[in-house]
């Protein structure tokens, strides 16, 4: 028996053992009897204590505050992370989030998951632990969030924290603070009452809600078994030693379940077929305008649906005889078969493949890592580009991210050619994957990002110098599969060179070669705004030679571009002396609109405003002079004016002129 907390009044409310330490939550009430209800709700205080078993007994070290002025939470560890659940009663305000302490790193992160909120504190020293001072920074982004909607809480074996919603919504949040949907259990919203038992054994989730058993693939999310208890109340007790199966506590007796099936050779990959019946679930489900709820037992039943069925019966029958004839398949199957046999050929390789990585040793490992990155990414980008294949592909550059470039560069067909260039042979099917799947409004947060910021992120990381001529080969790709302007293609939303400079701002160590390639990609789109801005950077970098040479490319564009260059240049002429060495490119740049007194105002308006009295001849020598400007007015004045131009055919006639009116003395 330990006497933990150190105040009399101090009451306990939820303790966890986390590594050597006990961590608890104790309730610390006001001495002042009278408090109002606001102090009293922020009474409660978040202590850890290092626990030592030795042979004179158990002894404890030193209370350590974790959290102060803090609201009541449920605290749950993990092996290095304790999760600080709010509690049920707690207020709206405190209860939008959920807390996350690392001890070794000495931090707190604040998690808002379903809103995608992640903000992590150092606590240096004790000032730092009080719960106020905490939120300090991120008040206002947490009053417009959504109360956290848990019914139950719990941590898996993993490290991670389950939660069950009132929906019946089973989601895990990492330490990190992200959140990942793993199972819906249905069946109606939860009753605050009614119990519900979560336990992991390996990657399967056992959970029992009223008196039935759901056993859950915790990768996957796909579903088991469900089966009916005949007995309520029961408890999960830890079984180390048995990981396909579970031992139950009920009030009769202690009950062990195997969830491990004897191969039957009947039945071969049964979860393969369950997969197909899933997927066209899904499938039916998305293009149905009906609201009832499609189930497997639905198609399998039904009989409307034929498609599910045959892949079902083709993938049962290649994968029980894979060397020998079809036979017993209906005649229709049999076609089908024909038909399929080079997908069932590439499914089996790529089955091999994986059977190759588990059993490869290490020197092996990444060569075949870096073809079944390749087959899948390939597979994927040959499906329908939906939320779920998006969250695959950013799980697969996370993981391999090297594997994942040579992918991308296979499936693009991406080299360059004898001059140089950058070339890309894809398909338009491919290419509208690239650039017209999902966008990041519609991926929301958690880290999804859409395909072309994924291959922008491997294109900085890998080959940086072919990003912008790979933007310019997508915008060239655009053009041709999207009408201009369609609101369906990605032009339509945000323009492509600017999606790709969002991937280099999340970049954290900002260097020389990003504000070069930042220019590169403005350059690149040939969009007026984004050359000029780019023409701006260089001027307030003193890039002089850079920006003469962006001036005379970008001038051909357009007669309205050329305009707006050559009057920036001309403005930063009259300022400064430095664009001097470069009059004889600048001058022929002039748009033959441009007259005399055009020029003269802009030259002018820009004038530096000098402190002294003007003289004719500034010590300095950086005054602005007749003679570097008279060529260019020259240049002017024997310029055809425009509206000559329009009369040239009517002053050129042939025609008699007009008799002269009489003159007046």
């Amino acid at each position: 028996t330990l006497e933990l907390c150190q105040g009399a009044r101090a009451r306990i409310v939820s303790l966890c053992s986390q590594g050597a330490s006990l961590v608890w939550c104790e309730e610390r009430p006001p001495l002042d009897a009278h408090s109002d209800m606001s102090k009293c709700a922020f009474r409660f205080c978040v202590c850890t204590r290092a626990l030592e078993v030795g042979e004179q007994g158990v002894q404890l070290g030193t209370v350590r505050i974790v959290l102060h002025n803090s609201p009541e939470y449920q605290v749950l560890a993990s092996p290095q992370h304790v999760f600080l659940v709010p509690a049920t009663n707690s207020f709206a305000t405190t209860s939008k989030f959920l807390l996350i302490w690392h001890p070794e790193k000495a931090k707190l992160t604040i998690a808002a998951p379903s809103a995608g909120f992640i903000h992590s504190k150092a606590l240096h020293s004790s000032n730092e632990s009080d719960f106020r001072k905490l939120l300090l920074g991120s008040v206002g982004l947490l009053s417009g969030l959504a109360p956290l909607d848990i019914h139950t809480s719990t941590v898996s074996n993993g490290g991670g924290l389950l939660l069950v919603s009132t929906k019946g919504a089973v989601n895990l949040v990492e330490p990190d603070g992200t959140q990942r949907h793993v199972f819906d259990l249905g069946g109606g919203p939860l009753a605050q009452g009614s119990p519900v038992q979560l336990k992991t054994f390996g990657s399967v989730l056992a959970c029992v809600l009223a008196g039935v058993l759901y056993l859950i693939d915790q990768n996957s999310g796909r579903l088991i078994e469900k089966k009916v208890l005949s007995m309520k109340d029961v408890h999960f007790l830890e079984s180390p030693g048995e990981e396909d199966g579970i031992q139950l506590l009920s009030q009769t007796g202690i009950y062990s379940f195997s969830f491990s099936k004897p191969e039957d050779s009947n039945r071969p990959e049964p979860c393969l077929v369950e997969m197909v019946f899933e997927e066209a679930c899904r499938y039916y489900q998305r293009r149905s305008l009906s609201s009832s709820k499609l189930t497997v037992e639905k198609l399998k039943k039904g009989g409307v649906f034929q498609a599910p069925v045959a892949l079902a019966a083709i993938l049962q029958h290649t994968l029980r005889q894979k060397q020998k004839p079809a036979r017993g398949l209906q005649d229709t199957y049999g076609k089908l078969l024909s038909t399929m046999s080079l997908e069932l050929q590439s499914y089996m390789s790529l089955e091999l493949l994986k059977t190759c990585v588990v059993c490869a040793p290490e020197s092996e490992v990444e060569s075949y890592c870096e073809e079944l990155v390749e087959q899948e990414v390939s597979r994927v980008l040959h499906s329908d580009m939906d939320k779920d294949n998006l969250a695959y592909l950013n799980s697969i550059f996370a993981s391999f991210p090297k594997a994942a470039w040579k992918a991308t560069r296979s499936c693009l067909q991406l080299q360059q050619n004898g001059d140089g260039l950058l070339v890309a042979r894809a398909t338009p099917e491919v290419w509208k994957k690239v650039l017209g799947g999902p966008q990041q409004e519609e991926v929301g947060q958690n880290g999804v990002v859409p395909l072309f910021e994924l291959i922008c992120a491997s294109f900085l990381r890998f080959k940086p110098k072919w990003l912008p001529s790979f933007v310019e080969l997508t915008q060239q790709y655009v053009g041709i599969s999207w009408a201009y302007s369609s609101k369906e293609g990605p032009e339509g939303r945000v323009p492509l060179y600017k999606r790709a400079l969002g991937v280099l701002a999340r970049n954290n160590k900002r260097s020389e070669a990003d504000d070069e390639m930042e220019l590169e990609l403005l350059l690149c789109s040939k969009r007026p705004k984004a050359v000029l801005q780019a023409l701006h950077l260089l001027i307030g970098l003193k890039r002089w030679q850079r920006v003469v040479e962006v001036a005379e490319k970008f001038s051909k564009l357009s007669p309205l571009l050329n305009k707006e260059i050559f009057t920036t240049l001309l403005a930063e002429f009259a300022q400064h002396r430095e664009l001097d060495p470069y009059l004889d490119t600048l001058w022929p740049l002039c748009p033959a609109e441009l007259t005399a007194s055009d020029i003269l105002t802009v030259v002018l308006q820009h004038l530096p405003h000098s402190q002294e009295d003007p003289v004719p001849f500034s010590s300095e020598g950086n005054q602005l002079t007749i003679g570097l400007i008279k060529p260019l007015l020259q240049r002017v004045v024997q310029h055809p004016c425009v509206q000559d131009e329009m009369y040239s055919d009517a002053l050129q006639s042939p025609t008699f002129p007009p008799p002269t009116p009489p003159r007046e003395h």
